[in-house]
């Protein structure tokens, strides 16, 4: 019976406001009326990067198009999931009227009336669905769980319609952990490229046990980090490369030919190896290669004895996720 109408999710710092007035609304208080800019994504492109000079290329594309669905896609007799913290509801609605520019509004002048049709709980929904309900954006699509929020709706709903074993969780965990590490890669290939990625990876031995030594800029050929496990032979050598391209076969020999008998070898990159340095590697037991998921794994393994600064850079959270208990332990 709903096929034709959209689900959307929304957050707000103001949850009384959407209960209590019967509205959804998003913030922007300075691009003003949104109705007065032409209806095209690139036209609100352009208005908000006016609007807000200082705002991040991802935050552009991200604010005006958060905007223009508000405005031009989310439709009366949409649906809207609206998760409540202070209850831990569930709140579902049906978009009532077309836009509305509240200009005294202090945070949201931006408006849709909505007829609020149910207020649940989530312990009610899937692992899956709390999660894209919670997507970090202020105002999204739902779309792989539209239909267990939509069954919701229904009155004949109850919670023990739901699965006894919620098959989501496992989902859930991956997805939430491979952001994360997607999101760790990005801030290293933002904000490392050279010498500072290789202060990074000095950090992260550090933080593994190893006494380490950066090597003076345009200093040893093939030698960015010298590492020991007591300050005792073996000796490690470690090369680090930030380049996008896959590193190949000759650049690894050229840590090989850096190093002297008895030493052991470890390079570093953000991205990955060909097939031909793969191989080589094989063939080269002394040499470790740690390509760029690799060395996510160990910033999460050691992330709580990196220093501060690194901390500040890559701002983790300890949490607890759920995980099924038909995972191999």
């Amino acid at each position: 019976m709903n096929e034709e109408k959209r689900v959307w999710g929304i957050h707000t710092k103001d949850e009384n406001l959407f209960l209590r007035e019967n509205v959804i609304a998003i913030g922007w208080k300075k691009m003003g009326d949104l109705s007065k800019i032409a209806p095209d994504r690139e036209t609100f492109r352009t208005k908000y990067e006016e609007t807000y000079p200082d705002a991040k290329k991802g935050n552009i594309a991200l604010g005006s198009g958060m905007l223009y669905r508000f405005l031009y896609e989310a439709k009366i007799g949409d649906y809207v999931i609206f998760p409540s913290k202070f209850d831990r509801k569930i709140n579902i609605g049906q978009i009532t009227s077309d836009y509305i520019y509240e200009k005294n509004a202090e945070l949201y002048p931006n408006r849709k009336k909505v007829k609020w049709l149910k207020h649940i709980s989530r312990t009610d929904f899937s692992q899956g669905a709390l999660y894209e309900s919670g997507a970090i954006m202020t105002f999204f699509a739902i779309k792989n769980y539209a239909s267990e929020f939509l069954a919701a709706v229904d009155k004949k709903f109850k919670p023990n319609d739901l699965p006894d074993e919620d098959t989501t969780v496992t989902a859930t965990a991956e997805a939430i952990i491979d952001s994360t590490k997607d999101f760790i890669l990005k801030e290293l290939s933002r904000n490392y490229k050279g010498y500072d990625l290789e202060n990074f990876v000095a950090d992260l031995l550090k933080a593994m046990g190893y006494h380490t030594k950066v090597s003076p800029h345009g200093g040893d050929s093939g030698i960015d980090i010298v590492a020991y496990k007591d300050e005792l032979p073996p000796r490690i050598i470690v090369q680090v490369k930030s380049q996008n391209s896959d590193i190949t076969e000759n650049t690894i020999q050229s840590l090989k030919g850096a190093m002297r008998e008895g030493d052991y070898g470890v390079f570093v990159t953000l991205s990955d190896f060909t097939k031909n340095a793969y191989k080589y590697l094989e063939n080269m037991p002394i040499i470790r290669g740690i390509n760029g998921t690799e060395l996510v794994e160990l910033i999460l393994k050691y992330y709580d004895k990196l220093s501060e600064k690194y901390q500040k850079i890559i701002p983790l959270k300890m949490v607890y996720i759920p995980v099924s208990d038909t995972e191999e332990e």
